[in-house]
């Protein structure tokens, strides 16, 4: 083969794999989402028992005085629907599980616990992947809205108390990789 067709095969071999390759969301750079830490952002889950697409997520805070990354499982809210019908119903909540609400553009997010049976916590999370505001133990069936105080790129739901518990707070980062809808 002739050395610019073996260029041309080559490009052209490489442009056919950037197109196969599946679209991702990320709210980090994709070196930041694999650390040593053990926490794999991003890792493959099977589907939830609501039959929800599940991903695993990594806050990372500090905790006296120690970086630490935390993991976590998040079922994925990804269709209106979804993103409507949230937390609502379900009597319990994993200690190491939430719901992730990602937006396909960043926006001030209210939400409201109409229906949900368990208190949770409520981290606004901006596009740079930092916590932006955490509405802490929402209340049972509470109409009240909790809303970012600014625009937001996703929205994570843990069970009530745990970022007080596990030390999370405003300015500590999520990382996490979801496929695209």
């Amino acid at each position: 083969m002739k050395p610019f067709c073996r260029r041309f095969a080559a490009a052209a071999l490489l442009a056919l794999a950037a197109c196969s390759a599946p679209a991702t969301r990320s709210n980090t750079a994709p070196d930041q989402v694999a650390r040593a830490d053990g926490c794999n952002a991003g890792a493959q889950l099977p589907a939830s028992d609501a039959g929800l697409r599940q991903v695993r997520l990594c806050i990372d805070t500090r905790v006296d005085m120690q970086r630490t990354s935390l993991p976590f499982t998040a079922e994925l809210a990804q269709t209106p629907a979804e993103q409507e019908r949230g937390l609502m119903f379900r009597t319990a909540l994993a200690p190491d599980h939430g719901m992730l609400f990602p937006f396909p553009r960043e926006k001030v997010a209210s939400f409201w616990m109409k229906n949900t049976v368990i208190p949770l916590d409520l981290l606004f999370i901006r596009r740079d992947g930092t916590i932006e505001s955490i509405a802490a133990d929402a209340v049972p069936y509470d109409l009240k809205p909790h809303a970012s105080g600014g625009p937001v790129i996703a929205v994570l739901e843990l069970p009530g108390g745990m970022a007080a518990r596990k030390g999370i707070a405003p300015g500590d980062g999520v990382r996490w990789i979801a496929n695209a809808p």
